[in-house]
């Protein structure tokens, strides 16, 4: 099959095709013909080397959606043929509040959706939505099961609360101002481009402001009527998170789901002491989780923000695209077998 194997570290460029053996199912296992891949932020880091237990060579990828090719043994053989959308979290075990220390995504260590064929187990693939298309659905899975834990199962956001989105542009954070959205809340957003924020609201943002501004957290105060927002979902930390806890309402939530601009070093602890605020983190999802998820996204109302679609071949593009931050919503690699 062709597959794009990741040899070496480094930059984009690492990302060829090759012919690579197609994967056959174990026990409990299905394998799917893929139709559609998606990237994710961490596809970039583990490209990087900025990712934990790195093993190579591996194909990488966490998103997919495609045709059940194969079914292993154990497995229902009236899978085989279904269009399906696959949940990227392995082993995440019972419990609905934290994942199994066993747990692992898709595309690292185990091979991932940079291909043709991907085995995965038979309890991660669920129906493809019928009002999705290929390229969508396998928009969904990492960024759409990450954004609905944080916004819905962790800060439980409600109709009519204020919820701020931070780094809109990015893929989960376009999936959480959706489904906010959705629950009836009032959405904000912040972004390096004003342009991002402009788009956001086409999606149903209220309004947005730029970081880099100076004040920008006052004006964004003033935006919200003054007080604030209830629930503050980021995935940056570093410097700017002592200005999210600023934002943040008196008794509110802030929900982290990454930390992509590193630790933050000047953090008034003050303000979550003093504000009695819930921080709280969260990361990918349960089972449960992603049925719920995969179920809002099933509807003619709602649709993943598809950026572009390349074709496979051009992983290295579309991963320079990601890493100057050009996109807004999903980049998605089109699978042609």
């Amino acid at each position: 099959m062709k597959a794009i194997v990741l040899h070496e570290l480094g930059e984009p460029e690492q990302l060829k095709v090759e012919e690579f053996t197609k994967p056959q199912p174990k026990e409990d296992e299905v394998v799917v013909q893929l139709k559609a891949a998606a990237l994710n932020r961490r596809d970039v880091w583990i490209r990087r080397g900025r990712y934990a237990d790195i093993k190579l060579p591996v194909i990488p990828g966490s998103d997919g959606a495609g045709i059940v090719a194969e079914v292993g043994n154990g497995v229902d053989a009236s899978l085989a043929g279904k269009e399906v959308v696959i949940n990227p979290c392995l082993n995440w075990g019972d419990s609905e509040r934290v994942q199994r220390d066993d747990f692992r995504i898709l595309g690292l260590p185990d091979n991932g959706t940079y291909a043709e064929y991907v085995a995965v187990p038979a309890e991660n693939v669920y129906a493809k939505p019928d009002t999705l298309s290929w390229e969508e659905s396998a928009a969904i899975p990492l960024a759409g099961l990450t954004a609905y834990r944080a916004v819905i199962s962790r800060a439980k956001v409600q109709k009519g609360q204020t919820v701020l989105v931070t780094g809109i542009g990015g893929g989960v954070a376009c999936f959480a101002l959706q489904i906010a959205h959705q629950a009836g809340a009032d959405v904000f957003v912040t972004s390096g481009s004003d342009k991002k924020i402009e788009q956001a609201q086409k999606l149903g943002a209220e309004d947005g402001v730029n970081y880099k501004r100076e004040n920008w957290t006052k004006k964004l105060k003033e935006m919200m009527g003054g007080g604030g927002a209830d629930v503050v979902v980021d995935s940056a930390g570093g410097e700017n998170f002592d200005a999210i806890l600023d934002v943040a309402k008196p008794g509110g939530t802030v929900v982290l789901y990454g930390a992509t601009l590193g630790p933050s070093d000047n953090v008034t602890v003050r303000r979550i002491f003093w504000k009695q605020l819930d921080v709280l983190g969260s990361t990918m999802g349960s089972p449960e989780d992603f049925k719920n998820m995969l179920r809002m996204y099933s509807t003619d109302s709602l649709k993943p923000v598809v950026d572009s679609v390349l074709p496979l071949e051009e992983a290295a593009r579309a991963h320079h695209r990601m890493e100057e931050a050009e996109q807004f919503g999903k980049l998605v690699l089109r699978i042609d077998s």
